[in-house]
């Protein structure tokens, strides 16, 4: 582990044109997570701007304490899920209440990742059965889903709403005739103007032009059809720079968070292992556990006192970076910076976005969030491998998060207890 690790790349700058390299790829990862941090803060129950400010200064503290080169911190999607699932039972999502424990949740989850790190015991995550994790993904992928299957269809369904209770609603809406056609026809629109400007995306992001296009399709379909209910939008964004913020550490709060903040931090770290290791291996990279750990751990440690709830590695954003030619942390730090200035010129604008686009990009993530490739692999495989993994699904699905991940932890080892006693019993 290093103090100072971003020290071991400043050399790289002398060679030509990897300063021009980082900074493109920042101004493209900045514009990427435009739409993207607004979708994810809905989904965490945070108001939209939110999602924003966590792609800012934990972005940035990450690139320079973090042991990945190219991984970009900041809000995601399965983070987010568990965000809503965690603390929409202690307060109402978008309250002030809910900020404040959302924000004191990134401030504690921060400070027991430095432990891990410091500790050097932050490697053992990395031990969490990559079978749990798919099914988990997959399982808040339905989740995702299910969240925004009101505000697709047009159809008042409250948020929390379980799966089951959630189709039974829909059913039953659709007979009375509830349903709202325009909200179909905008979601259909946006996700066909992702869909037409796949070949074009490495130029401007696609989810970028399917915001504005779906903005502007809704405003004619309201001109069009006057006599019809307006599509709810996002609300005003207060300010490019993020606010400072103070977590709650009173005893009440931390007890209440006392499971949350063991959930989340098993989650975030594991994601971000994941990625990191995922690059790392791609690019031929050295990669340091524990010292990912530190910088994860300040991440969220600084990003609760600059408004970003949890963050973790971000496979949307990373992809992106990788895709955009990135050579060292310099272009996390630089897209952290450009959407400061970005948020500067187009922050009023935002209130144009109807929610229904948004959650039509959700749909969208949802549905690349399920790794078929590998949950097929995981089924080919044998040795009961898939056991965990359906099991963690469905549990993610039923359950609270925290107990369908402990309990495909369980699976997993008892699995693994299983056969190791057969293979003694064959010998």
């Amino acid at each position: 582990m290093k103090l100072f690790p971003f020290l071991q790349w400043l050399p790289e700058y002398k060679k030509p044109g990897v300063i021009r390299a980082d900074v493109l790829a920042g101004l493209t990862g900045a514009i990427v997570v435009l739409p993207q941090g607004i979708a994810f803060a809905l989904l965490a129950g945070m108001p939209p701007h939110y999602g924003l400010y966590a792609a800012m200064v934990p972005c940035l503290i990450a690139a320079l304490f973090g042991s990945s080169r190219l991984m970009v911190t900041g809000p995601a999607n399965a983070i987010s899920l568990t965000t809503m699932a965690l603390i929409a039972p202690l307060a109402l999502p978008e309250s002030p209440q809910y900020v404040v424990f959302v924000l004191t949740l990134s401030f504690l989850v921060g400070v027991i990742q430095l432990a891990l790190g410091f500790s050097g015991i932050g490697k053992w995550v990395e031990k969490v059965p990559h079978s749990v994790i798919v099914g988990f993904t997959a399982g808040a992928a339905v989740l995702i889903i299910n969240s925004q299957v009101g505000t697709l269809l047009g159809m008042n369904i409250p948020r929390g709403t379980a799966v089951i209770d959630t189709l039974q609603a829909v059913t039953t809406q659709v007979h009375s005739g509830n349903m709202q056609w325009y909200s179909i026809v905008l979601v259909f629109i946006t996700l066909g103007v992702i869909r037409l400007w796949a070949p074009l995306n490495k130029y401007i992001p696609s989810m970028l032009i399917a915001v504005i296009i779906g903005a502007i399709a809704a405003i004619i379909i309201e001109l069009a059809f006057p006599l019809m209910n307006q599509f709810k939008r996002v609300s005003d964004i207060p300010g490019a720079f993020p606010p400072l913020s103070m977590p709650d550490l009173s005893v009440s709060t931390l007890q209440k968070l006392f499971a949350a903040t063991l959930i989340m931090t098993l989650l975030a770290s594991t994601e971000a292992m994941a990625i990191a290791r995922a690059i790392a291996l791609k690019t031929k990279d050295t990669f340091n556990a524990n010292q990912e750990f530190i910088g994860q751990g300040l991440a969220n440690v600084a990003g609760s006192f600059f408004s970003a709830y949890p963050s973790s590695g971000s496979f949307n954003r990373t992809g992106v970076n990788l895709a955009a030619g990135a050579k060292t942390p310099l272009s996390a730090i630089s897209a952290a910076i450009f959407l400061i200035i970005i948020l500067a010129f187009i922050s009023p604008l935002a209130k144009h976005i109807p929610y229904v686009v948004i959650a039509s990009l959700l749909l969208l993530v949802a549905w690349k969030l399920i790794d078929f490739k590998q949950i097929r692999h995981e089924f080919r495989m044998g040795k009961k491998e898939w056991v965990p993994m359906v099991i963690t699904a469905i549990g993610t699905v039923t359950i609270a998060l925290e107990w369908a991940i402990l309990i495909g932890i369980f699976s997993s080892a008892l699995m693994h207890q299983i056969l190791k006693t057969k293979q003694k019993k064959t010998k």
